[in-house]
């Protein structure tokens, strides 16, 4: 599939019309995911209470990017009104960190659960359910033709969204970097951009991807403030 040919921007909003193994998706600026047939939500790697994490081994950041997370997952589901909410795993910074949760967090987190079906998946840092919280917990589920994990495997693997890689890519134009998360994808399979508010991002480049997509397929869906770019595996940089 030629990834590429089956994208086109969505002027309503800024964001990305595409295809995962022939699933239509949007890909939002906001690094979110929506399948609008299945009514499905998805996001990656919050990696919320990350600034208490650090706290606690004395590495000092400012304890508000869980507000700040919430308030933007918050946005993406007034918007959609999913049906499902699926968190590809790293939901919280680690094992402990939703028993860290601010009250008044907790109970914003629980509000935006009300009413509809909440998958976390099993994450490297969270490998277990969620304590206090509801929702259900599994290391990766089907729905359709899609199945959702949070680290891609090796090998081809059609359908496949996961995180746990924290994509970015890297382009210059006339002199000037830029370097920005995005989403990557094949048209086969797709990987999600982190959306915690302190993640960073790995270059799209990385060795880290060896073995996910095959040969040229690979395209960047990179997120901009207005909108998403698709930027082709030739115009990445590396670094």
């Amino acid at each position: 599939m030629n990834a590429k040919a089956d994208m086109s921007t969505d002027t309503r909003g800024g964001d990305l019309i595409s295809a995962v193994s022939g699933q239509e998706v949007l890909l939002c600026r906001d690094g979110t995911l929506y399948s609008p047939a299945l009514h499905l939500l998805v996001v990656s790697d919050l990696h919320l209470e990350k600034g208490t994490a650090g706290a606690r081994q004395r590495r000092f950041l400012p304890p508000y990017d869980t507000r700040q997370t919430l308030m933007r997952l918050a946005g993406a589901i007034s918007r959609f009104e999913p049906r499902m909410v699926i968190c590809l795993g790293d939901s919280f910074h680690d094992g402990k960190g939703s028993g860290r949760l601010d009250e008044t967090d907790r109970l914003h987190l629980v509000s935006l659960m009300a009413g509809r079906d909440w998958i976390w998946i099993s994450g490297n840092h969270d490998p277990d359910a969620p304590g206090s919280l509801p929702g259900s917990t599994v290391h990766e589920i089907s729905v359709g033709s899609l199945t959702f994990r949070h680290e891609p495997v090796i090998g081809t693997s059609p359908g496949e969204i996961a995180g746990h890689l924290h994509p970015g890519a890297r382009i210059v134009r006339r002199g000037r970097s830029v370097r920005r998360p995005c989403f990557a994808t094949d048209g086969e399979r797709l990987i999600m951009p982190a959306f915690g508010a302190y993640t960073g991002s790995l270059n799209v480049l990385d060795s880290a991807f060896r073995g996910i997509f095959g040969g040229e397929g690979l395209v960047a869906c990179m997120l901009g403030q207005d909108r998403v770019y698709v930027i082709p595996r030739t115009s990445l940089v590396s670094g």
